[in-house]
């Protein structure tokens, strides 16, 4: 069995990427590692394993690499949040914005029922913009959001903060850049 701290070990740091002063975190070391991968799936899962989850929503990209196997560990269905015009029904949509600029991201109007209960499912927490999007749409379909799980939380950005009265999970936290 591969423990948190290792998990943290093999995550690769890339300085200046996408720019300078930007410090990477690389998670397709995890990815390739099959006992990591299963690992860091298992985990991501266990605090909301008893709680009654119909459906994890993941964020594009990466939230679907650990939000389909983390639906699968729970028993439920895997609900996809995407960027605009990839979904082929009917959607709601959400602009948010950005450091410099705006996104937009979308859910298929019929993928949740009203009161479903929802856990939402990122890589990575760092300002909280991105999945405090993804929660507004799951509210906007009358979803009860569970909670929210995240490999890694970049704690400094105070991401958190957009995600008070909600529970957090996060297996790897980094205080600093």
């Amino acid at each position: 069995m591969v423990a948190a701290v290792d998990l943290k070990a093999l995550i690769r740091e890339i300085p200046d990427f996408p720019k300078p002063g930007i410090s990477f975190k690389d998670i397709t070391t995890v990815l390739k590692d099959g006992a990591a991968f299963r690992e860091t799936v298992k985990q991501m899962a266990a605090p909301f394993r008893d709680r009654g989850v119909q459906a994890v929503v993941g964020v594009e990209s990466r939230g679907f690499i650990l939000g389909a196997p983390i639906a699968y560990e729970l028993g439920c269905g895997f609900i996809l949040v995407r960027k605009p015009g990839k979904l082929p029904a009917e959607t709601i949509s959400m602009t948010y914005q950005l450091e410099y600029g705006s996104d937009t991201l979308e859910i298929h109007k019929d993928a949740i029922q009203p009161g479903q209960k929802v856990l939402l499912v990122d890589d990575l927490l760092a300002t909280g913009g991105t999945i405090s999007a993804a929660a507004e749409l799951v509210r906007r379909l009358s979803g009860e959001i569970v909670g929210f799980s995240f490999f890694i939380e970049l704690a400094f950005l105070q991401g958190r903060k957009k995600l008070e009265g909600y529970e957090v999970h996060c297996l790897v936290t980094y205080d600093s850049e």
